[in-house]
């Protein structure tokens, strides 16, 4: 009996993998053999922005559904006292969101009444807050199961939504649908992106459910670390998991907190770095005194104003351009016109005018850094000469105010001009291009398959690229640690692998709506705002402008007239400006910055009580299980914990990438270091402890190492000249290479350390 039981696992387990490849890296490897048109939608565009998603939900529902079938109910569930306990939530997460949608409604009547502005954005910051801060210190404990894995007692269904809300951090929120906006499909050939993210982002779930999250919620851990004590014993498999569990989620967490400072800077007006330390007030409350307890309601309650702040602006362009708000739906007409109109902007004069100039200011940079020392001299005195000729007279003048300025921002010396103009070459030479060197939008991969050798490396290696990102933001959803603790917090296994499923279906709600939000901005500001004379571009181009990262427009062209190419905004900008670009009343701009301040607040309260625990739970006192060391590691994790958040609010506020890299980064180190070794540890029983060490510091030393070898400060320091990139893969995807290099390690070295007798490993379920 138990061979064909044993035999059917596999086979559920193998056929549900098959469809998720095929669905993912099939279609997208073929997508540019997908390009005809079936109801407005390209084939390709469809599958990658939509029909793969709606597959992986297929994937992990009937997943859920056969195996909780499968196993029945588990011994010791109080099933009746379960159902109770959720009939009353599921009644005050009514009354809440009730009450939420009362507010804003309230709000909305004030601002048409003439309630200013800025007091819309304080009542509803201040508010969202302070409930966020209520929670905290309602469900604030010092009890180990509490404070961990709050309890163990949250129903699949809120905590898919916790997960959900977790998940879509500040990159999903704000960046993703800005990525789209300015990648299209599949990003440039230099830089992939697009569509991979939504991909990524969701078709990870599908391995978390069927290969990770079941088998470590039976095991009845804290920690992931913990997962690599018990499995493997030993003081330094808990060890590397820790320090790596700290590594992948400080990354992650420093762009959180990043987007915490834009979101709350914008909401109040004050400077980045106080906005900063504003926002994580609000995490340090709910993660500080609460843990996993505070943190899981507070992230229930960030996920409907998350949600709600993404579909009501994406809702209303839908309705405004094409008279129907469910934009997941509909888009696929403005994708048509949109390939009309940058057709259109390729072959206009203008628009090539805009493009020589760059061209031309490229090449002036690189004329400079011929001879760095005389470009520089010769730049000082002419300016000077210039101050000079304006003469007393003229001191205060603006353009002499504005020359004396450019004269103070100079570079101080030789090698800060060689660095400013270089990248200023570069920056340059990007937008000499068509579509101020954006792609178009629903086409797959840079390059041509048919055309010249040139073109078809560039195809060849934007499709590698997008594939490598893809399959790193899918791994990396497997191993990161906050993501699976999660499912640490279900009162079953079988409530964890639904708990899986929902997590995706929350997910999905907004992930099928950022590729419609992406075009239908794209639209208005292609169709509406290109083309309109500088004096007349409506306001709140100014006001974004006013930060030159997020938002510049030049008459580069000199014809007073914003052209395509002369328009360079963030991928920060896109959702944050979405409710003024459509010309929705304010309060929509404050619910907007509020669900990316939420956002981006759930994922850096997750990620901070994972950091806190790894140091405090993992590293120093590694596990111990009585009671007095139990209430001791809970304030330690408190204090390491504020520790961390001090620290990474500090690197946030230098800025040192946008959301995007820094999130797919982390998920590069979270794949290489942790999945390898711990689905081998699942389902191979000779997996040794030997082979976890070597699997694991292989697999994040060459992720590690192929990202920071690919840093232009790290190459000009060791004198290493042109690219140092295998294959062509961006340094983003350093854990293709990673996750390769630490399973192929952890396996060899398994195989040649194994005994008679090794560790028993969890049977697959």
């Amino acid at each position: 009996m138990t061979a064909p039981k044993t035999a059917r696992q596999w086979g559920l387990h193998a056929g549900l993998l098959a469809l998720w490849f095929l669905s993912s890296f099939g279609v997208v490897f073929f997508a540019r053999d997908l390009q005809w048109v079936v109801a407005s939608w390209p084939v390709g565009y469809w599958f990658a922005a939509q029909g793969s998603v709606l597959v992986f939900i297929g994937i992990v529902v009937i997943y859920a559904w056969v195996a909780n079938r499968r196993d029945g109910p588990e011994r010791g569930f109080d099933a009746a006292a379960y159902a109770a306990y959720t009939t009353t939530l599921h009644r005050r997460f009514a009354l809440y969101v009730f009450c939420l949608l009362l507010f804003l409604l309230a709000l909305a009547f004030a601002e048409r009444a003439g309630l200013p502005k800025v007091w819309v954005a304080g009542i509803f910051l201040t508010a969202t807050l302070m409930m966020y801060a209520v929670i905290g210190v309602y469900g604030r404990t010092a009890e180990a199961s509490e404070y961990y894995v709050a309890g163990r007692r949250i129903p699949a269904v809120y905590n898919g939504m916790a997960t959900a809300a977790d998940w879509m951090s500040a990159a999903s929120f704000i960046s993703m649908a800005g990525g789209l906006y300015l990648q299209g499909f599949s990003g440039t050939g230099a830089q992939a992106g697009g569509l991979a993210y939504v991909l990524g982002w969701t078709g990870g779930f599908c391995l978390v459910a069927l290969l990770v999250a079941p088998y470590l919620r039976r095991l009845r851990l804290y920690t992931v670390p913990d997962y690599f004590a018990l499995r493997f014993g030993g003081r330094w498999p808990r060890i590397i998991a820790a320090a790596a569990a700290v590594l992948c989620s400080f990354t992650y967490v420093v762009a959180q907190i990043y987007g915490v400072g834009l979101i709350t800077s914008r909401l109040t007006g004050v400077q980045f770095e106080i906005g900063i330390l504003l926002g994580l007030g609000g995490v340090l409350v709910c993660s500080f005194l609460g843990g996993m307890r505070a943190v899981t309601w507070t992230q229930v309650t960030q996920y409907v104003v998350i949600i709600l702040a993404f579909l009501i602006p994406v809702s209303w362009l839908a309705y405004k351009e094409l008279g129907n708000p469910f934009a997941p739906f509909v888009y696929g007409e403005q994708l048509q016109k949109i390939a009309a109109i940058e057709k259109q902007l390729m072959d206009s004069p203008a628009e090539k005018q805009v493009i020589d100039e760059y061209a031309r200011r490229a090449r002036l940079f690189e004329n400079k850094l011929m001879n760095v020392d005389a470009a520089l001299l010769d730049d000082r005195q002419a300016l000077r000469q210039q101050l000079r000729a304006l003469g007393d007279k003229r001191a205060d003048d603006e353009h002499a105010i504005a020359l004396r300025r450019e004269l103070a921002a100079m570079p101080k010396d030789a090698a800060a001009a060689r660095e400013t103009w270089t990248r200023a070459a570069a920056e340059n030479w990007a937008r000499a291009k068509p579509l101020g060197g954006m792609p178009p939008h629903t086409t797959p991969f840079a390059g041509d398959p048919s055309g010249t050798p040139e073109q078809v490396q560039e195809f060849e290696t934007s499709r590698a690229n997008f594939l490598a990102l893809m399959f790193c933001l899918m791994v990396g959803t497997a191993g990161l640690p906050h993501l699976l603790t999660r499912y640490y917090t279900t009162p079953t296994v079988a409530e964890a692998r639904s708990s899986v499923a929902w997590s995706l279906v929350f997910i999905a709600l907004l992930y099928l709506s950022a590729p419609a939000l992406a075009v239908l901005v794209k639209f208005e500001v292609i169709a509406h705002l290109v083309g309109q004379p500088f004096d007349s571009l409506p306001t709140w181009v100014a006001q974004w402008a006013r930060d030159p990262s997020l938002l510049t427009v030049s008459d580069v062209n000199g014809d007073h007239i914003l052209q395509f190419a002369e328009l360079k905004m963030s991928a920060d900008l896109i959702m944050l400006a979405t409710p003024e670009i459509g010309g929705l009343p304010y309060v929509v701009s404050v619910l907007v910055a509020g669900g990316g301040l939420a956002a981006a607040l759930s994922t850096a309260d997750g990620l901070l009580l994972t950091i806190g625990n790894a140091v405090a739970h993992d590293m120093y006192f590694e596990g111990d299980s009585s009671k007095a060391q139990a209430m001791r590691r809970v304030m330690w994790s408190k204090f390491a914990l504020l520790v961390v958040a001090l620290v990474a609010a500090y690197v946030a506020a230098q800025r040192p990438a946008g959301i995007l890299y820094l999130v797919s980064a982390s998920f590069s180190l979270a794949g290489a270091a942790f999945v390898p070794v711990m689905v081998l540890g699942i389902f191979w029983k000779g997996a040794t402890r030997a082979g976890a060490v070597a699997g694991m510091l292989t697999g994040l030393g060459v992720t590690v190492y192929y990202m920071a070898i690919n840093l232009p400060a790290v190459r000009v320091a060791l004198g290493l000249a042109g690219e140092g990139l295998w294959w062509g893969i961006q340094p983003v995807s350093a854990g293709v290479f990673g996750v390769a290099a630490g399973l192929v390690m952890a396996v060899l070295v398994s195989l040649f350390t194994s005994s008679g007798s090794s560790e028993t490993a969890p049977p697959p379920q």
